[in-house]
């Protein structure tokens, strides 16, 4: 995938449940972090939701371990997309609220999208591997 297609930002899939709370952390934090709550609500809203024994095995959710590769440098990373009270970036856990985190979300193995990083340079990450909790 290029870079102009992952800019038109791959198709993306959610499950249900978990769409209704990042909408309300993302309203929750509008005026703290106001571009993380844009890109997340964009995001929510641009998704198909499904029930969530009905989403594929290699769609990034909540608790998910995703193994990713930012395409500029080859860096390889492997996080959990947590909530944020759960974050705790030095053990490897990173808050759906992060920039990073909001592109992440229900992307599938293979997929990449051009996305901000907190200082807000576009990097394109591509997802490698993603093991969903259970």
């Amino acid at each position: 995938m290029n870079v102009q297609q992952a800019a038109e930002r791959p198709p993306i899939t959610l499950v249900e449940s978990e769409a209704d709370a990042l909408a309300d952390l993302a309203f929750g934090i509008r005026t703290r972090h106001p571009n993380v709550s844009r890109m997340l609500l964009e995001e929510i809203d641009r998704a198909e939701t499904l029930p969530a024994e009905e989403v594929p095995g290699d769609v990034v959710t909540m608790g998910s371990t995703v193994e990713f590769v930012v395409e500029k440098t080859g860096e390889r990373r492997t996080v959990k997309l947590v909530y944020p009270k759960d974050a705790d970036i030095a053990e490897g856990r990173l808050s759906i609220l992060t920039p990073v985190g909001a592109g992440l979300i229900g992307l599938r193995v293979g997929q990449s999208i051009s996305w901000p990083d907190r200082s807000g340079e576009e990097r394109l990450l591509t997802i490698g591997n993603v093991a969903r909790p259970g």
